[in-house]
């Protein structure tokens, strides 16, 4: 087969939609080396995507074209999808190109979320109409959805009207870093971390909800460091102010762009993991820190308990002296923390990247399939 994707992503966001882009490219490539991988992408940074190289990749050569790399992304991708003939399109973050609905190539689209019909607080107007103008046109255009959970599948339905039958529901892959054992030691020296902390990993905005973790730690009276791994947002100036009114500077750290294989040494590392986002499409660091043999605290909303299963600890987001008193049950209680880390590995074990890819790999065959007989 030849694939054909939208890979933006991979390239140019460092975590969430970029993550899962890159993992399913190099499932695919592992697992299936048979079949031809072409990506096709606005703009090439090489820091995020290093593996990039065992790919064919497609991007704009011409100096006017990559200044409009969202019109070249929208409106020259099914040409040249035909001109490299591909057997199937996917979209790896929420959209199609226009006109491939039209065109002969089939087509998949992976929808991660509709956050912003949920929550349209957290995002400008204009944000939204774009955001639900794509969407929209996707799930109008693609032979099949891939959806990375139960709550996407049924928000789909809910505010697109989304046939259940026309989704898939393929959980995303963990990348395979994180069942590897990092050195411990040399991740310490490195970025200098406390003998004991708490590790929670996200971009810093309101949805992720850091600021409840923080008031957690203060609430239960907890003398344990806090370490934050995700882009910086005006959210952040929230947690540090917080941070400098209680006089708790001295319990944080702040970290962005770490190496995947230095996040997962991050997670060996720490006693714990705390993730209570107040929605999620999938929330993949719950199952990073499982692979990594991380105990994890969650929320009790949204897809998060579908997402960890009965190898989490959960608590309400809204209601930081619960989640501090779960914190502070965790790290007491050695015997509890065992038991997550092995139940954690078991359940981390469904999100193999060869499971999702032999998943991934059967449904282009069988949409490749099913377009050639409408075809003849």
């Amino acid at each position: 087969m030849r694939i054909g994707f939208d890979a933006k992503r991979a390239f140019l966001n460092a975590s969430g939609l970029g993550n899962y882009s890159r993992n399913t490219l190099n499932s695919l490539r592992n697992f299936f080396p048979g079949n031809d991988y072409i990506l096709f992408t606005p703009e090439i940074k090489e820091q995020l995507f290093e593996e990039y190289k065992h790919f064919k990749v497609v991007s704009p050569q011409n100096f006017v074209v990559k200044k409009l790399n969202s019109f070249w992304r929208s409106f020259f991708l099914v040409t040249l999808a035909k001109r490299h003939e591909v057997d199937i399109f996917h979209g790896l973050s929420n959209e199609l190109p226009k006109g491939i609905r039209k065109s002969d190539i089939p087509s998949v689209v992976t929808i991660h979320d509709v956050v912003f019909m949920r929550y349209p607080e957290f995002y400008k107007p204009v944000d939204r109409k774009i955001y639900f103008k794509k969407v929209k046109h996707a799930c109008k255009s693609a032979s099949k959805i891939i959806v990375i959970s139960k709550q996407t599948q049924n928000d789909l339905l809910t505010f697109f009207h989304v046939p259940p039958e026309k989704t898939e529901l393929i959980y995303q892959p963990v990348a395979p870093v994180f069942f590897e054992r990092q050195s411990a030691e040399k991740l310490i020296r490195k970025y200098n971390l406390p003998e004991k902390f708490i590790l929670t990993v996200g971009t810093l905005e309101p949805r992720k909800n850091q600021l409840a973790i923080l008031k957690a730690v203060q609430s239960a009276g907890l003398d344990v460091h806090v370490v934050f791994v995700g882009k910086s947002t005006s959210y952040a100036s929230k947690l540090k102010r917080f941070l400098s009114e209680n006089n708790m500077e001295a319990q944080a750290t702040f970290y962005s762009d770490i190496p995947e294989k230095d996040l997962a040494g991050m997670y060996q590392c720490a006693a714990l993991s705390v993730y209570i986002s107040v929605f999620e499409g999938f929330g993949l660091p719950v199952i990073e820190a499982m692979a990594s043999g991380c105990p994890v605290i969650t929320s009790t909303v949204s897809v998060l308990p579908e997402t960890a299963g009965d190898a989490a600890i959960l608590c309400n987001p809204a209601r930081h002296e619960d989640i501090g008193k779960k914190i502070s049950l965790l790290l007491k209680d050695e015997g509890l923390r065992n038991q997550l880390i092995e139940k954690g590995n078991l359940r981390a074990q469904q999100f193999h990247p060869e499971t999702y890819a032999e998943k991934l790999d059967s449904l282009y065959a069988k949409i490749i399939k099913e377009n050639d007989a409408k075809r003849y």
